[in-house]
């Protein structure tokens, strides 16, 4: 292989496996959502097991973006289908999973005005619901308690500033 040359080793339903150069490993990862819904002070979290860490973690709902399909319109889906609510979605921040030696690239939205909506998880996702305060979520994921994703991370430290600008707001 010469040295400007890209060879695919692996193509799967959702990753593929590039060598570059013949040297750099490349993941081609679908982008993906992930989801901070916040109802009275609390964060709406999903406990699911997850194949690649072999753990059970703590996450907020979060999903593929279908082709053709907007983010805000994966983040309402995914919403929908793991939690059966919807909500006005704001886009947070995006930012990429591992840039390192992947290309996936993850938005996070704050679903807000949240409502029943129908929706049936995927076949193979067994998910328990679980509603936690911001705060017992970022202090269980810093010392270890909780293992969860880098966006359960990201959304944990925004639903906190959300929350302490919110009593801000109230106190002036």
């Amino acid at each position: 292989m010469s040295q400007d040359q890209t060879q695919t080793i692996y193509q799967g339903k959702i990753v593929s496996l590039e060598v570059q150069e013949g040297k750099w490993e490349v993941v081609r990862h679908a982008h993906a959502v992930a989801i901070l819904a916040l109802r009275n002070g609390k964060m709406l979290c999903v406990r699911q097991l997850r194949r690649a860490v072999g753990a059970h973690t703590l996450e907020v709902p979060a999903g593929l973006i279908d082709d053709g399909e907007t983010p805000e319109d994966a983040a309402n889906r995914e919403l929908s289908e793991e939690t059966n609510l919807q909500g006005d979605m704001t886009l947070l921040t995006r930012f990429y999973s591992s840039p390192g030696f992947c290309d996936e690239l993850l938005y996070v939205f704050l679903a807000e005005n949240l409502r029943d909506a129908p929706g049936t998880p995927d076949e193979d996702e067994d998910l328990t619901i679980e509603w936690h305060d911001p705060h017992d979520v970022l202090s269980a994921l810093r010392d270890g308690r909780e293992l969860g994703s880098a966006s359960t991370i990201a959304a944990t430290l925004f639903a906190v500033q959300h929350l302490q600008q919110s009593q801000e707001q109230r106190r002036a």
